[in-house]
C-alpha cells in the first residue's frame, strides 16, 4: 500500500492506495496551517504502514518539513515527492522550464488526460485559481492564474471600509448593496474567464471540451458557471495514481 498526499495552500488531501483499497477510495481532507494535524496523526498511527508516501507539494517549507518528521517517526520511510517532467503519461506541457509549472497543475492534467482523451479545461480554486487548456492529444496549450475568491475579497477588502460580507451570494447578475457587489464579483471574475477560456479551447480543439473543477471553491463557483462542468475534489490525487501506474 502507499500512502498518497496531495498538500495546498490551505488543505492537505490523502488516501492510501495499493493492493486491497481500489474498491474503498475515500479521500480525506484536513488543514494543515503549515503541520500535520494532532487528529491527522492520531488516524495515521492506525492505519497500515505503507511502502512508500508519494507527495504532491505545494504548501510551503514547514507543512513538509513536519510531514517528514511525521513519516519517519511512524513508518522509518521518507517522503516522495514529485516532480514535473515535460512529458509524462502522455501530456506533454507547454511551460518552456518545467520547474517552475505547479506540480498540482500537472498532476491534474495528467489525471484529465488518463482518464479521457479529450480537449479540456481545468479550474483549479483555490487559493489561487487557475485555468489550464489541454487538447486531446496531451498537448498542453498553457494557462492562466487569478487570486482565489478569498484572496481576491481580502486584497480588495484590506484597501477599503467594507465591510465583509456575511454570506455567500449565488447566481448574482448584479448586486444592489456594497458587501454584495465584492462577493459576487469575485465569483463572477473567475466564472466569466472559465467561459472565455471555454470558447477559445473549443475553437482551438474543433470539438466542445471538458470542464473539470476541482478545488475547495469549485462548489462556490458552480452557479456563477454558463458553461457544462463537472467537479471532481480529488483531481491530483488521481494523476498521482496514473503517474504512479506508469512508472511500476
Amino acid at each position: 500500500m502507499n500512502l498518497l498526499i496531495d498538500i495546498g495552500n490551505t488543505n492537505l488531501r490523502w488516501t492510501p492506495h495499493g493492493a486491497g483499497t481500489e474498491a474503498d477510495w475515500s479521500v480525506q481532507i484536513a488543514r494543515h496551517s503549515g503541520a500535520i494535524p494532532l487528529d491527522l496523526l492520531a488516524t495515521w498511527e492506525q492505519i497500515q504502514p505503507p511502502e512508500r508516501v508519494i507527495v504532491s507539494h505545494v504548501g510551503g517549507p514547514a507543512v513538509a518539513e513536519a510531514l517528514g518528521r511525521v513519516t519517519r517517526a511512524l513508518w522509518r520511510i521518507e517522503p516522495e515527492y514529485v516532480r514535473v517532467a515535460p512529458l509524462a503519461a502522455g501530456v506533454r506541457i507547454a511551460y518552456e522550464h518545467p520547474e517552475r509549472f505547479g506540480v498540482d497543475r500537472w498532476l491534474a492534467l495528467i489525471a484529465a488526460h488518463t482518464e479521457r482523451q479529450q480537449a479540456t479545461l481545468i479550474l483549479d480554486a483555490g487559493s489561487a485559481a487557475t485555468f489550464d487548456l489541454l487538447l486531446a492529444d496531451g498537448r498542453h496549450l498553457g494557462g492562466l492564474i487569478l487570486p482565489g475568491v478569498e484572496m481576491m475579497r481580502t486584497s480588495l477588502l484590506m484597501g477599503t471600509h467594507i465591510p465583509r460580507v456575511e454570506y455567500e451570494p449565488t447566481d448574482v447578475d448584479w448586486a444592489t448593496d456594497t458587501t454584495t457587489a465584492v462577493a459576487a464579483g469575485s465569483l463572477g471574475a473567475i466564472a466569466a474567464l472559465a467561459s472565455r477560456l471555454h470558447d477559445r479551447l473549443a475553437e482551438a480543439a474543433g470539438e466542445s471540451p471538458r470542464f473539470i473543477l476541482t478545488g475547495g471553491d469549485a462548489e462556490r463557483l458552480r452557479p456563477y458557471l454558463d458553461r457544462s462542468s463537472e467537479t471532481i475534489p480529488d483531481l491530483v490525487l488521481r494523476g498521482l495514481v496514473a503517474l504512479t501506474a506508469e512508472s511500476v
